[in-house]
């Protein structure tokens, strides 16, 4: 099976034969080492020296140098906004302080879909409205620049260790 061993970020991309595109959610673009299928069929073996967030727009280069492009997949999500900035950091913190991913924009930020968060954003003033797009969330401050989803709320004083899978 071919591999593909290294990313083409999107910003380097200037040319190079794009012969299939994979199209993955935000849990399966932090990959290391995984078999993959491109839309078109292509199979090939993710094969990265480390895991890494594969970005909406990127390539991966295959071995013999043929590049398979990679999608963000649209997913269920919430988008939340709120009447006033501080009112909208009030939010964020609410989100961050139960580890939750999230996407920060400069007027909403966006979660998984999720009718208790949404029930709680509402109750403290804001709006929490489905919808359906790519979800690019926040790399954590101690992640190396990569994100990774997990849906669980965390007890305070409980501490417990991810592990990146790939």
């Amino acid at each position: 099976m071919i591999r593909a061993t290294r990313i083409l970020r999107r910003e380097h991309l200037s040319g190079g034969e794009i012969v299939d595109r994979v199209v993955l959610d935000s849990g399966e673009r932090h990959r290391r080492r995984v078999a993959m299928r491109g839309a078109g069929g292509l199979g090939f073996l993710l094969d990265l020296p480390e895991a890494a967030v594969l970005e909406d727009g990127d390539a991966l280069v295959l071995e013999d140098g043929r590049l398979v492009w990679v999608e963000a997949a649209p997913e269920r999500l919430l988008e939340i906004r709120a009447a006033s900035d501080h009112a909208l950091k009030r939010l964020i913190w609410h989100i961050g302080n139960r580890h939750i991913p999230a996407e920060i924009g400069a007027e909403a930020f966006w979660i998984a879909d999720d009718h208790v968060l949404a029930d709680m954003v509402r109750g403290l003033g804001g709006t929490a409205e489905p919808v359906e797009r790519p979800f690019r969330p926040e790399g954590g401050a101690y992640s190396g620049g990569h994100a990774h989803a997990h849906g669980h709320d965390h007890p305070h004083g409980r501490h417990h260790h991810h592990h990146a899978d790939g």
